[in-house]
């Protein structure tokens, strides 16, 4: 066997590896006690796949990968220190479509290559090359436009009569330009398809509403896997068709799940407003405000607490102080839960990371299906940050923009709490009928130091301790 016969085995038994490694990090990402090992185990079989790929004979452009990846990697570094665990969600968006696009990258470079030579090699190879541009530019401008949205660069829904026959009609353009691409390679067809399929990422996002945020950025990772493992393919990198069928099929499954918590399909997420486009009922009633005092006594003496955190918490940076909260709670006997929406805050598993930075036990959380039972029998449920995942009209109110959604029953608690900084509306952009609530009273001001002064109230109670 020749030294380059040993060596492409080597590289295909390191690929093997990093797979592997793949795999069972994806795994381990399944529950929160070992998502952090999930994560390092990946990082690993990548950091593996990366280094082999450099000792594949024939490679070219070697100083450009090594630029390419010194760049990212100091961006990576950098922008994941700075970033606030409130922009996450804008983050995620963003290397989803980072994602995307270097899969579309590959495509680009793959057709032109093929248009200097003149000819492409065969049928399926150049087919796996445009679908994977063509979903992998979807990913990237449509990730764009949802990181826009969540950064409140823009409005949260877009949308124009006939849009959605438009929007038709410009996959239908690329999909007919992919195919005179199969018949005839040629610069100005590679441009006006790239074009295309860009367009359609932006055209698809554009009307999508706040609430289906979560459902569009899982549905954007699913759809950069697919990409990546088609250019997978068309590059004969194994380590890339595993690791992009992996992501693929995770994000799927994800934007299944997101999508059943919302009692939506994927196909109205994309194509329909959300809920019913008719006139919401009007809300009678006011906002009965609380002072923290009366909060930390009602919560003292109670025997069960629901704590239910939304987005607002994470703005407020009080995931800590809720934590010290319940620590003391807990120490005077309080049955202490928290409550989580598969959808609350801006993508999946949002509310989840901020308990878990906080120190909170994962026995203590308890998702939505588990708890809605529990809160006839909950004395005092707070919620801080949480807006459209509790309001009732989601199940009142036929014309309600979110009607249909499942939400958490807090109005069906004995007592309910909600902290908020003023009277303004959640990401949807529709009032909370909970805040009019007989058994609901308003705590105003910022989460953090709200939290703090109720922290203080329960320590006078305690005689300072």
């Amino acid at each position: 066997m020749s030294g380059e016969a040993i060596l492409l085995l080597v590289i295909k038994a390191s690929y093997l590896v990093a797979a592997t490694l793949f795999l069972l990090g994806l795994q381990r990402m399944a529950s929160p006690r070992t998502a952090r090992s999930g994560i390092q185990w990946a990082g690993v079989g990548m950091v593996l796949a990366t280094l082999v790929t450099f000792f594949i004979p024939g490679l070219q452009n070697i100083a450009l990968m090594l630029v390419a990846v010194a760049l990212g990697t100091v961006l990576a570094w950098v922008s994941g220190k700075k970033v606030a665990i409130t922009d996450m969600p804008q983050m995620v968006a963003l290397y989803n479509g980072l994602g995307g696009g270097s899969a579309a990258a590959i495509g680009a470079v793959e057709l032109l290559r093929w248009t200097s030579a003149g000819q492409a090699p065969g049928v399926v190879v150049p087919v796996l090359a445009l679908l994977g541009a063509l979903i992998g530019s979807v990913a990237l401008s449509g990730s764009i436009i949802a990181w826009a949205k969540l950064d409140g660069r823009m409005d949260k829904r877009y949308s124009f009569p006939g849009m959605q026959l438009f929007n038709a009609a410009v996959f239908l353009a690329a999909l007919v330009l992919g195919g005179l691409l199969l018949r005839s390679l040629g610069v100005p067809l590679v441009v006006a398809f790239f074009v295309a399929a860009l367009a359609l990422g932006v055209l698809m996002t554009l009307p999508i509403g706040g609430a289906d945020m979560p459902v569009v950025i899982s549905l954007y990772n699913a759809l950069t896997g697919l990409a990546v493992a088609f250019e997978g393919y068309v590059l004969g990198n194994e380590a890339l068709i595993i690791a992009g069928t992996m992501v693929g099929a995770a994000g799927m499954l994800l934007t299944r799940l997101m999508a059943k918590a919302m009692n939506r399909s994927i196909g109205s997420v994309l194509f329909s407003s959300f809920g019913a486009t008719g006139e919401a009922a009007e809300i009678t009633g006011s906002q009965k405000p609380i002072d923290a005092a009366d909060v930390a006594a009602m919560m003292a003496y109670a025997e069960r607490v629901v704590i239910v955190p939304g987005y607002g918490m994470a703005v407020a940076q009080a995931q800590h102080k809720i934590w010290e909260l319940s620590q003391r709670l807990i120490e005077r006997g309080v049955k202490v839960r928290f409550a989580i929406h598969p959808v609350a805050g801006r993508m999946p598993g949002h509310m989840n990371v901020l308990l878990a930075e906080a120190g909170v036990p994962y026995d203590l959380i308890v998702d939505m299906d588990d708890i809605n039972p529990e809160f006839r029998n909950t004395d005092v449920s707070l919620v801080i940050g949480a807006n459209d995942v509790v309001n009732p009209v989601a199940k009142t109110d036929p014309a309600s923009p979110i009607y249909g959604m499942p939400i958490l029953d807090v109005v069906e608690s004995k007592n309910t709490i909600v902290i908020k900084r003023g009277k303004g509306r959640g990401f949807a952009g529709i009032e909370n009928a909970l805040f009019y609530a007989d058994n609901t009273r308003m705590l105003y001001g910022d989460g953090a130091e709200v939290a703090n002064a109720l922290v203080g109230e329960l320590k006078a109670l305690d005689g300072g301790h």
